[in-house]
């Protein structure tokens, strides 16, 4: 599957735009600013129904507009074009849609467009809080694991409503744990299913890490991600009956599947305090790489693949090598962003990778015809 036109309207600093991509490598230039990073962003909305970076969907309209619109136009082999819209208007619900015919759960589109992105923002990965690596592997596995994507639904709908009660018993000074335990009730086989997947998919994406570390730094560090659960060792129900005054303190669930975490480690030891700078940018691309290759595995055809301007702080000999990487058979359509155009020529000059060059100004995008 590879898109064929993306068509914007009223999106972030697009007034209107429309691009016409290869099936290979597409390369957006420019200043910072200008405009580059949202189209990879309106891409990602069309796999993922939401934005990478603002979780606000109605701060993507165009300043002063009512409305943003985002079209993709989608070709599968030997199969007809299939259109996918993301339409916001102000204070409106998000319409989301597949040939023109409206979802009634957005869950339902995640995983049809298989997407993987790479960006600056993924050192965060590394130094944030577990939070944002929950997200990364619930993100991997939701977009070809429906059910994981159900239980973790489920999960968080009873999680939210335990909370509440929480607090609600707090601020007024009662307590019913009957009451409680019914939504515990509703978190315990989502927390069984969301542990077993996270748990299964780690000891099988660990070796894809590895082989994709050692493309990328050409190094011989021994990288591995390990899995914090306090479910290793009891059962959910136990660790809330265990946690209950320490829950009612806190006034929020303190144990689940919601506190699980990722130790990133470089030769046993934690990449965020001894891995080099260098090191650690290859810790992350190779994460996303081995992201890319498990999905294509799991889904049985290739993902996008949005490379965000991740060429700076990496040598030029790394950045011919992933460019490299990229365009083999093995990766399908690719995206990147670039602040160089001289770098950008220079990787293409000498290639015979199907490719194009646009150049994107302060909204306004040209295609290089050189390209």
């Amino acid at each position: 599957m590879h898109l064929q036109t993306l068509k914007l309207v009223s999106f972030k600093n697009y007034e209107a735009a429309e691009m016409q991509f290869s099936e290979k490598i597409n390369c957006f230039v420019g200043r910072n600013g200008a405009g580059k990073t949202n189209i990879l962003d309106a891409i990602y909305y069309l796999s993922f129904c939401k934005s990478y970076f603002n979780a606000n969907d109605q701060q993507n309209i165009r300043h002063e507009d009512e409305f943003f619109t985002v079209h993709g136009f989608y070709q599968r082999p030997g199969m007809e074009t299939d259109q996918v819209s993301c339409i916001q208007k102000h204070r409106h619900k998000k319409l989301f849609q597949w040939n023109k015919k409206t979802y009634d759960r957005l869950a339902d589109h995640i995983g049809k467009i298989p997407l993987v992105m790479i960006s600056p923002h993924d050192h965060d990965l590394i130094n944030d809080g577990s939070e944002l690596r929950r997200k990364f592997i619930d993100g991997v596995i939701s977009q070809f694991n429906p059910v994981y994507l159900d239980a973790l639904i489920k999960y968080n709908k009873a999680l939210g409503q335990r909370n509440a009660l929480l607090k609600q018993f707090a601020e007024h000074k009662r307590f019913d744990r009957e009451l409680l335990s019914l939504w515990e009730a509703q978190m315990i086989q989502p927390a069984t299913i969301i542990y077993q997947h996270r748990k299964a998919f780690l000891n099988d994406f660990q070796d894809i890490f590895q082989h994709y570390y050692d493309l990328i730094s050409g190094g011989n560090e021994k990288v591995f991600i390990q899995y914090e659960s306090n479910l290793h060792e009891s059962t959910l129900q136990d660790l809330l009956n265990q946690n209950l005054q320490r829950d009612r303190s806190a006034r929020f669930t303190t144990v689940g599947t919601h506190k699980d975490d990722l130790s990133f480690l470089m030769n046993s030891f934690p990449v965020k305090k001894f891995g080099s700078q260098g090191q650690q940018k290859s810790f992350v691309i190779a994460i996303r790489l081995a992201q890319y290759d498990f999905t294509h595995k799991k889904m049985g055809y290739k993902p996008i693949l949005l490379l965000d301007d991740i060429f700076d702080k990496l040598d030029d000999q790394r950045v011919k090598q992933l460019v490299r990487l990229v365009g083999e058979d093995h990766f399908g359509q690719v995206f990147l962003t670039d602040t160089q155009q001289q770098r950008v020529d220079k990787l293409f000059e000498e290639s015979q990778i199907d490719h194009r060059i646009f150049e994107v100004n302060n909204g306004v995008i040209y295609q290089n015809t050189s390209s």
